[in-house]
C-alpha cells in the first residue's frame, strides 16, 4: 500500500470512528442515565471530535479484520480505545500535569472551558470506554467482552498508561537512564498501542501464536511512535505540530533521542518500523495495512 493510499484509507477509517463517537456523544440519554449536562457534553465533544487521526482505533480495526471479524462490532472496542486515549490527553494537558494550552491546533479543554470541566470530561470518557467495550450491542459474547474490558483496564491503568504518566512527571526531577526511558514510554505511549493490536486479535479469535505476534508488532509500533514524537518535539515548531514543542528539553526530561542523539534516533526508528513491517507481512496480504501503519508512524512530519 503506497503512502498516499494509506493516508486515504486511514482517513476513511477515522471517519467511521468519528461518526460512531459523535453519535454516542449526542444529547440522547441511554438507559440508566438521567440527563447529559450540556456544558460537560460540549467539553467532552471538544476533547474528542477535534480531528484526531484515530491511529489506535485504526490498528484495532485492522487487526480484527485480519481474522474477518465483524467491523460493526469491532467499532465498539475501537471507539472505547479512543475514549481512553482522549481522556488521557485531556488530563495530560491540565496545569497539574503537562500544562498545555493547545492540542491539535485548538485550545485544550481546560482552556476552552475550565479545569473542573476538563477533569469531569476525562472521567466521563474513561467510564464511557468500559460502557462501550462491554455493550451487548457489539454482538460479542460475554467472554470476549470481559476479556476486552480486563485487558483495556490493565493497559490504561496503574501498570500501563496512567503509571507511565506518573513516571513521566517524576522524570522532571530525576534523570532517567535508557532503560528507565524505555519502561516509561512502553507504559505511557506503548500500552494502548499494544492493546489495540491485542484487542483486534481477541475479537477475531486469534491463536496464542498469532496474538503473540500482534502484541510484538504493537510494541514495535509503539516504540517507533514515541521515537517519532521525540524527533518531532526536537525539530518541529508549535505552529506545525498544533501543540507546544521542546518541552521535554526545557524540563530536563530524558528521551531516547536526547540520550542517544538525532542520528541514532532516526536509525533506530527505521529499525523498529522494519521489524513491525516484517511482523505485519507474516499475516500475508491481509497485513498490508498494518505494514502501511508502521511506515506512516515514521513519516509523520519528519
Amino acid at each position: 500500500m503506497r503512502a498516499d493510499e494509506f493516508s486515504t484509507y486511514l482517513s476513511g477509517r477515522a471517519s467511521e470512528v468519528d461518526a460512531f463517537l459523535s453519535s454516542r456523544l449526542g444529547e440522547k440519554t441511554l438507559p440508566g442515565e438521567r440527563v447529559r449536562p450540556p456544558r460537560l457534553l460540549a467539553a467532552i465533544r471538544h476533547g474528542v471530535l477535534n480531528g484526531g487521526k484515530r491511529f489506535r482505533p485504526f490498528l484495532l480495526l485492522e487487526t480484527a479484520k485480519l481474522f474477518d471479524a465483524d467491523d460493526d462490532g469491532a467499532l465498539y472496542a475501537a471507539a472505547a480505545l479512543e475514549c481512553v486515549h482522549c481522556y488521557s490527553l485531556i488530563h495530560d494537558d491540565l496545569p497539574a500535569m503537562d500544562d498545555d494550552d493547545m492540542r491539535r491546533g485548538a485550545p485544550t479543554v481546560h482552556r476552552a472551558f475550565d479545569e473542573a470541566s476538563a477533569i469531569l470530561a476525562g472521567d466521563s470518557l474513561l467510564t464511557l470506554a468500559f460502557d462501550l467495550v462491554t455493550d451487548e450491542a457489539s454482538g460479542f459474547d460475554g467472554e470476549t467482552r470481559a476479556a476486552l474490558a480486563n485487558r483495556l483496564a490493565r493497559a490504561a491503568g496503574l501498570g500501563g498508561m496512567a503509571g507511565g504518566q506518573a513516571l513521566d512527571l517524576q522524570a522532571s526531577t530525576s534523570r532517567l537512564d535508557e532503560a528507565g526511558v524505555m519502561t516509561l514510554q512502553a507504559m505511557k505511549t506503548g500500552a494502548l498501542i499494544r492493546f489495540a493490536c491485542e484487542a483486534g486479535g481477541v475479537i477475531g479469535g486469534a491463536t496464542d501464536s498469532q496474538l503473540d505476534r500482534l502484541c510484538i508488532y504493537g510494541e514495535k509500533v509503539g516504540l517507533a511512535f514515541q521515537l517519532a514524537d521525540d524527533l518531532l518535539d526536537m525539530t518541529q515548531s508549535a505552529s506545525v505540530m498544533g501543540k507546544a514543542t521542546g518541552k521535554d528539553a526545557a524540563q530536563g526530561k530524558a528521551t531516547l533521542a536526547s540520550l542517544n542523539g538525532e542520528d541514532w534516533a532516526r536509525r533506530k526508528l527505521d529499525e523498529f518500523v522494519s521489524e513491525a513491517e516484517d511482523l505485519a507481512k507474516s499475516f500475508g496480504e491481509a497485513g498490508s495495512s498494518l505494514a502501511g501503519a508502521a511506515r506512516f508512524v515514521a513519516s509523520r512530519r519528519l
